[in-house]
């Protein structure tokens, strides 16, 4: 079914001491697809900043904001209303001779780079090997390889932070969204899978209540090209339905990250953030 969703995303920093200025860049606002149709967005910044707004090179709506007058904390409050409709996943199009031409392999060639954070260890680079060697078709194997990632990694909050590579989250078998989407985008790459990270939200309960907020979180993805951006969870072992919200695509996460910045003044901050989404029709 279709769904019509609210998100509140604040995130707070707290100094110690006084900032006396801070440069920042918001990935906050949900993309406008035939799938996923933005009604209402709003970002707002205490203490007041300057802001600019510009899309990435990926596509992603980005606002750049500073606040330069002395500030013990900050405030980034960002609301949005997303109506979605997403159909089901259409059967697998591409065969792997396609991934070798260059309408493929050249045109999403920075999809298929295998950088240390997403660089997949020995073991599930040959798990890669096996699934392919077994499907016709990428799509079914990229599939597959989600729902091995699902089983082998267990989701634990706290196991990683945002710098974890997907090789130790394989070592450790645990991890948490982002570590799964990395693991998946790495391995997909290195069978010759163009393969993006994709961050947004997903509503918590699989039958939300209508116009009660429920306390949710960032979240993250992945999807592969199959003449066509197809996606999965890798931490949910489902495709994406309407009570996911897209905000960005990117090679991993460093490209999309929510909120991004530096600031000069005080020694530390201390970071919080609460995202509540409602089903309102």
């Amino acid at each position: 079914m279709t769904m019509q969703l609210r998100i509140a995303h604040t995130t707070r920093f707290d100094y110690d001491g006084k900032a006396v200025a801070s440069y920042n860049q918001a990935r906050l606002t949900p993309v406008t697809t035939p799938e996923q149709i933005v009604v209402h967005h709003r970002l707002e910044v205490s203490p007041k900043p300057w802001t600019y707004d510009y899309r990435d090179y990926f596509g992603t709506a980005v606002t750049a904001f500073e606040v330069l007058d002395p500030h013990e904390s900050m405030a980034v409050t960002a609301t949005s209303t997303v109506h979605v409709d997403r159909p089901a996943a259409p059967p697998p199009v591409l065969a792997w001779a396609d991934l070798e031409t260059p309408a493929v392999a050249d045109r999403w060639t920075e999809y298929l780079t295998l950088p240390d954070v997403v660089a997949p260890p020995d073991e599930l680079a040959e798990h890669a090997r096996r699934l392919a060697a077994e499907h016709d078709h990428p799509g079914d194997a990229a599939r597959a390889l989600c729902r091995l990632v699902h089983d082998e990694v267990a989701y634990t909050t706290g196991s990683t932070d945002v710098h974890t590579t997907a090789a130790t989250a394989w070592a450790q078998r645990a991890g948490v969204c982002q570590d799964m989407a990395h693991l998946g985008v790495g391995a997909l790459r290195s069978i010759g899978v163009p393969a993006r990270y994709v961050s947004g939200y997903v509503h918590p309960e699989t039958s939300p209540t209508l116009g009660v907020a429920a306390r949710g979180a960032s979240h993250a993805w992945l999807e592969w090209w199959d003449d066509g951006w197809r996606g999965f969870d890798p931490s949910h072992a489902e495709e994406p339905g309407d009570r996911y919200v897209t905000l960005a695509h990117g090679r991993d996460y460093g490209d999309v990250r929510p909120l991004s910045g530096i600031y000069s003044g005080s020694a530390t901050s201390d970071m919080t953030v609460e995202v509540d989404l409602t089903l309102l029709a």
